[in-house]
């Protein structure tokens, strides 16, 4: 049996169609508060998708996460591979302040 996230014809993974995910999803209600709620749905409104898109998209990003610690997306985006950094901080805020008059 070719799994809803299988292409059928090359054996690909690829993103379900509507009819593929109301074929295997269940219905779950959730309970809110009312600011928690005005959130989620600015946030949807935002991104352009749907209330039950984004909490998806939540839960799979909570339930996938190492156990016992927290997913930190943009960890090591500033990495810059120097280990002198913060004892330069100094030296280097002078340059930068400097360059940009």
């Amino acid at each position: 049996m070719t799994s809803a996230f299988t292409s059928r014809s090359r054996g690909k993974r690829v993103r379900p169609s509507i009819l593929d995910m109301l074929a295997y999803m269940q219905r779950t209600t959730v309970k809110l508060p009312d600011d928690l709620d005005a959130r989620l749905r600015h946030e949807a409104e935002r991104r352009g998708v749907t209330v039950s898109q984004l909490t998806r998209e939540a839960i799979e990003t909570l339930l996938d996460a190492p156990k016992g610690r927290r997913r930190l997306l943009g960890a090591g985006a500033g990495a810059s591979g120097r280990a002198d950094i913060s004892e330069r901080i100094e030296e280097i805020l002078a340059s930068e302040v400097g360059s940009s008059g």
